[in-house]
């Protein structure tokens, strides 16, 4: 008997930040409730998971990243009982879910921080000052002074959320049993933030000084994270997770923000043994350029292990939407980039709003929540704003008159409702590319095959039968191809025959079904 292919691996992953899908009780918070009266839309799409952003009890200082009890739900989302609810009613369309997991920090309010004070990573001072030199990613001092012992904690990110010592075997016995826990409950798997980044060097030696050659984001810190990230211990908490997950056939998704593939394909392990996926950020955060993104999914095929498999996603909650962010807010190119996430060899994750081509929201200074837009920073807030259902007061996502969380962006082009009646919509297009994904095993396992082309414009074969032409460009191009269109950009095109040469006009796209 052949063994089953994981539903993740032909599925699609539908990343949802809770609080910004769907309010339930009028409070302008989107919670549990909201996203289980939501379940029809997300069954529509045609997606096979939902990833949850923190749903932990948290005092919100990194909304949710800053967890006080792994094991509960925020009372602002709901209640165990509703994350249940959801679990059952999702599953019986087909969907499941996995949750977001933090293990790298807490919040200085869990229990812990005053009761296991050996859960975390404390140090004397050196010369009157930190520990060593390291500095949060988030700015400034990777220390604080703790008035009442004298001695100083860690914290990659913000000051209330104190890094875990991962060499405590505590600590990782602890989190066997957190993981357990939600595996008991159907949660299907987790996401791992800060996969990367959850083991520090054992004598925290000081990280050295960037260089020009380093990439902007080390230069911008100041130093390169040598010792405070990227340890090859992680490896051994990783393939710690595993063992656990692979008792209950649970997925394991990775943060690992690395910056180049070579790194990047080490946390797949040596065999099956670490993530079953891991986040590519030298795709995610690359210009937009096909002769830059091309190269870095060729190199990501070349080097990806044989028993690994690709995820993709060209958005999340920590960077802009990928309609401004990429596509500069052109339609034409938003649907390339969309055609793109759902034809790339691999598990594709779309970011919520990202089925419209939702753009970034513009959040004024006052509005602002995220501690690192408090810090000076590039804030995240206006990739984090309300799920647009509809034009209306409200936008569907609460009662008219009630003030959200987060402001409202513009929906009056971007909305549920406006979209799903209109068969030329990103929407319609995400929908029908899912479907047709489903259908064609070529484009669920089929081999990654570059095919040279030049000016913008991105092609390849997916299998024997499928090809895939991307025209990113300002200039209409002709693609060597013999065929029916089995979906484009321009949906007009659908079924259109083609003898010999695609035309493509600028921002425009196709998936050809190629004769034998």
């Amino acid at each position: 008997m052949e063994p089953t292919t994981p539903w993740w691996r032909d599925g699609v992953i539908y990343q949802i930040y809770v609080r910004s899908f769907s309010d339930s009780n009028d409070d302008g918070v989107g919670d549990l409730r909201g996203l289980i009266e939501r379940l029809d839309h997300l069954e529509w799409l045609g997606v096979d998971g939902l990833w949850l952003n923190p749903t932990f009890p948290s005092p919100n200082a990194d909304w949710g990243f800053d967890v006080s009890d792994y094991r509960g739900v925020h009372p602002e989302l709901g209640t165990l009982e509703d994350l249940d609810e959801l679990v059952a009613r999702a599953g019986e369309r087909g969907i499941r879910v996995i949750l977001d997991l933090v293990p790298n920090h807490t919040s200085d309010e869990h229990p812990w921080f005053r009761e296991r004070r050996d859960f975390y990573v404390w140090r004397e001072g050196r010369d009157g000052g930190p520990p060593n030199n390291w500095v949060s990613v988030f700015g400034g001092p990777g220390w604080t002074r703790d008035d009442e012992t004298g001695l100083w904690y860690l914290h990659n990110f913000d000051p209330k959320q104190p890094d875990l010592d991962w060499w405590n075997e505590d600590v990782r016995a602890e989190f066997d049993d957190i993981l357990r826990f939600w595996f008991d409950r159907g949660i299907a798997g987790f996401r791992i933030d800060v996969a990367h980044g959850i083991v520090k060097d054992r004598e925290l030696r000081d990280n050295p000084a960037a260089t020009a050659d380093d990439i902007e984001h080390y230069r911008r810190l100041g130093q390169r994270p040598e010792f405070s990230m990227n340890r090859s211990e992680v490896h051994d908490v990783l393939r710690r997770f595993r063992r656990v997950a692979d008792g209950y056939d649970a997925v394991l998704v990775g943060e690992t923000y690395v910056h180049d593939i070579e790194t990047l394909v080490r946390f797949y392990g040596d065999g099956v043994d670490e993530l079953h996926l891991a986040f590519n950020f030298v795709f995610l955060l690359a210009k937009f350029d096909v002769s830059v993104l091309a190269p870095i999914v060729a190199r990501t095929e070349e080097l990806l292990p044989s028993h690994a498999w690709p995820v993709w996603t060209v958005g999340n909650h920590d960077i802009a939407r990928f309609a401004t962010r990429w596509a500069e807010d052109d339609a034409g190119l938003a649907r390339c980039v969309l055609m793109l996430l759902l034809t790339l060899r691999g598990t594709p994750v779309l970011y919520y709003g990202d089925e419209l081509a939702m753009a970034e929201t513009d959040v004024p200074v006052d509005r602002e929540l995220d501690p690192v837009a408090k810090r000076g920073g590039e804030g995240r807030d206006g990739a984090r704003t309300p799920m647009p259902w509809s034009d209306v007061p409200g936008l569907g996502f609460t009662r008219a008159g009630v003030e959200p969380w987060l402001p409202f962006g513009d929906a009056s082009v971007a909305n549920v409702a406006s979209q799903r009646s209109d068969p030329q919509s990103p929407l319609h297009l995400v929908r029908d590319l899912i479907a047709l994904r489903r259908s064609e095993e070529d484009l669920l396992s089929g081999e990654y095959t570059p095919v040279t082309a030049s000016g913008g414009v991105w092609v390849y074969r997916r299998g024997s039968q499928h090809l895939v032409a991307l025209n990113c460009g300002n200039e209409e191009t002709e693609v060597p191809v013999s065929g029916s269109i089995a979906i484009a950009t321009e949906r007009s095109r659908d079924g259109e025959r083609v003898d010999g040469g695609l035309r493509l006009g600028a921002r425009s796209a196709a998936v050809v079904r190629q004769e034998r």
